[in-house]
């Protein structure tokens, strides 16, 4: 189990306008503090969080940020529809482009994936993979 993923950014108000634009609607809280900001799913009373949490911060060592190559962060998904949606939230947002919304030949006929790269270049993938939903063939 992931318990946490972070991703460095230089510019923590670009990095908020772009992921409070889709993060919020798939059910994470924000909070921003000294450090940077951070998106978690709500946990019941005495019930364990659900990870992982996402942080977006300056790194640590002081020095610029950067992305990996290869290095994507995934966030599912309700629907087809949702990614659509987030996916133009998140290019309004001040997000690039990397892939329109849907279905790639590679993957499974039921999942429906968008990319995008945020405003300091991490790739971030949207996706949906339900059965009930019309697939790839129609």
């Amino acid at each position: 189990m992931i318990g946490y993923v972070t991703v460095g950014v230089d510019d923590l108000g670009s990095a908020k306008r772009f992921y409070n634009a889709f993060l919020p609607a798939l059910g994470y809280g924000f909070s921003e503090g000294p450090e940077g900001l951070s998106y978690a799913l709500p946990v019941a009373e005495g019930e364990r969080p659900i990870s992982p949490d996402f942080y977006v911060k300056p790194p640590f060592d002081g020095q610029r940020a950067s992305n990996g190559n290869g290095t994507m962060v995934a966030f599912e998904a309700q629907s087809q529809q949702q990614v659509r949606d987030l996916h133009a939230a998140a290019l309004k947002a001040g997000g690039k482009d990397e892939g329109a919304p849907g279905f790639r030949a590679d993957y499974g006929a039921h999942f429906y994936v968008a990319y995008l790269r945020d405003p300091q270049g991490n790739k971030i993938a949207l996706y949906s993979s339900d059965p009930n939903e019309p697939g790839r063939e129609g």
